[in-house]
This record gives structure tokens, sequence and C-alpha cells, in this order.
């Protein structure tokens, strides 16, 4: 997503981050079904009109890739290379997965519920069907969905037509694309997206820790005109109004500060509401930008359960949850001069 599209409360469809991580597969809606299995008294095969039938919800959901930020650290793991532009927020529209897991009734002894997608490929290795899982609790928390339609249209292949879970608040891998089949498990699952991919790891042969929820980020709109190279910006002597937008999966955002000097100093930007409990927040400042010179801007948000964006980058070997604040070079100087701009970085 290119991060002038924070100016939108909702991104529109094109401008929404992707990672798709095989192929897109081929879907007949003519003959789709989802199947609802494994350890359940009730098994379900629903097709995509049975679907649509169900009582429907939308829901502003900002979605955020775990290796967000991966392309910032040194040495860069082997993955995408985001730098911190992998995040969107969309209105999805589709019906309640708790409903669903109820009618299959689960066995006493269920405790995990498998999400399979029709994308397949090899990695680590192993071929297989994008497969992730989410704890039975999880799976039924009211804004848990299954989703047949972004901003008001259908879903489009590479969003996850013709169905596709939204999990609010986890990161983007969790969301299963091209959704063909619900499993109920009695043990956890150990596919190689759930056990193996997605952990926070230092060293090898670290079991390291899971990937779940997002954690605190705020991004801005970077003000003036790029250097197309460098990504510098050069803005002319003037007040200016910085924007941009904040989100965590753990807690309401409470506060974004606002940096010009590389984190030495931080004032408050004004929040205001979130379209949703699970969506991103605007944010703005007004920056006195009238003095000619060479900036650092930096933002930073912080959840009300007292998380904080760190400074530092945090390195590991998949590149997951680098949420390190963001910072924007800036040179003000009168009629946007690049002469001020150091030749090393030209």
């Amino acid at each position: 997503m290119p991060l002038e599209a924070l100016r939108y409360d909702i991104t529109p469809a094109g401008l929404h981050y992707l990672l798709i991580h095989f192929d897109i597969p081929a879907v007949d809606a003519a003959t789709y079904h989802l199947s609802v299995g494994g350890r359940v008294r009730n098994p379900l095969s629903l097709t995509l009109a049975e679907i649509n039938a169900r009582p429907s919800t939308t829901l502003a959901v900002t979605l955020e890739c775990a290796g967000n930020g991966r392309a910032r650290l040194s040495p860069r793991p082997q993955s995408q290379p985001w730098l911190g532009e992998a995040v969107g927020t969309a209105e999805w529209t589709g019906t309640a997965l708790g409903p669903i897991l109820d009618e299959a009734a689960p066995e006493q002894e269920a405790i995990d519920a498998v999400f399979t997608g029709m994308d397949r490929g090899i990695q680590g290795g192993v071929d297989q069907l994008y497969e992730r899982s989410l704890p039975l609790d999880v799976a039924r928390r009211e804004e848990v969905l299954l989703v047949y339609a972004i901003n008001g249209e259908p879903l489009p292949p590479q969003h996850g037509f013709p169905l596709r879970l939204i999990v609010p608040g986890w990161y983007g891998m969790t969301q299963v694309k091209w959704l063909r089949s619900v499993t109920v498990t009695d043990h956890e699952f150990e596919g190689y997206q759930q056990a193996k991919a997605y952990h926070f790891r230092r060293v090898d042969g670290d079991a390291g820790d899971p990937v779940t929820r997002i954690l605190p980020r705020a991004l801005m709109v970077p003000p003036g005109v790029p250097d197309f190279m460098s990504r510098t910006r050069f803005l002319n002597p003037s007040v200016v109004t910085v924007e941009g937008r904040a989100w965590s999966g753990r807690g309401e955002i409470v506060k974004v500060e606002f940096s010009h000097d590389g984190g030495a100093t931080w004032s408050a930007a004004t929040l205001e509401p979130a379209l949703s409990p699970h969506s991103w927040c605007r944010w703005t400042i007004r920056w006195d930008a009238t003095a000619s010179g060479e900036y650092e801007l930096c933002a930073r948000a912080a959840d009300a359960a007292g998380n904080v964006q760190p400074l530092d980058q945090s390195w590991n070997l998949e590149g997951v949850q680098n949420n390190a604040v963001q910072r924007v070079r800036v040179v003000v100087a009168a009629g946007g001069d690049q002469t001020q701009l150091p030749a090393d970085s030209l």
C-alpha cells in the first residue's frame, strides 16, 4: 500500500496490501462448498448461496503482514522485503464463524479449528495447502468472520474469492484465503505454516514464540515531495499538518507521539475515533517547519494494554513483528532546494 493511501479511512481494494504464498486458485462459485468437519457431531457442507443467506456483518478491519518492516532489518531475512507498507483497512462483509461451529457441534475433546485454503505449493521442502489454525475459543469470537465481500463488492480473486477468513487483531497470515474447509481437532495443529513458520526466534534451532496479535504501529503520510532514489522528502518552509494512522491488535490506540528530531523530543498528536474497534485511527499534528534544515520525522503509538512502539529494530530470523518507529527524512528549504541533500544519498 502506498503510504499516501493512509489518507483514506477505508483503503481502496486495489491499494490494499497482498501477500499470496503460492498461486491464486481458479474457483467455480457454482460448485463451491465449504466443509466443516473433524471432531464434530454434525458435519456440514455449505454452498456459497447458503453462506450468503446467513446473517451478515460488515466490519472495518485493519490487516497487517507479520513481516511488515522486514526490509529495515540488517542482515535482512529472506522473504517479502516489506518496508512499512504491508497494511490496509477494508470493510469486510461476511457471516460470523461461531454459529457455524456451534451448528457443527464440536465434541468435548475439541480444542482447535484448522482452516485450509485452496492454494497449494512448496515451502520449507513441504508440499502443502496453505493452512493455519485457531483455538476454538478464539474462532468462536463474534468478530471472526467468513467473508465474501470487500468494500461492498464480491471478493476479487487476489483477496480470496469466493470465501476467506477474517480474524480481527491478528496478523495477516491468520486470514486464510480461498477457504475450502474448517476442521475441528482434539490436538494442536502442527502444519508447516503454524508450527514452523511465523515464529519469533533469534537463533536456528530455537522453537521461538508463535506470532499472533498485531503489535502497535503508527505510520505517517510523508510530507513534501520525494527524491526518486533516496525517498528523502523536500518541503518549502511552512507550518504543515502531518497525518497518519495507528493501530494495534492488543488494545485501543491511546496515544500517538510525533518527533521532528529523530526521537530526541516528542509531542502528542490528536487522535480521531476509529471506524471500529478493529480498525486503525487517524492522527494529526501541526508541525512548524518554517526553519530551513534537515529533519528526521518519527511517529510512535501506544495501546491501552501498555504496548509502545520501540525506537530500535527488533531483529529475528524470519523478520516478523518488527514494529520499530517509522523514520522519514525531510529537507526543508525554500524552493525545495535539493543542494541540501548530501552527495552520498544521491
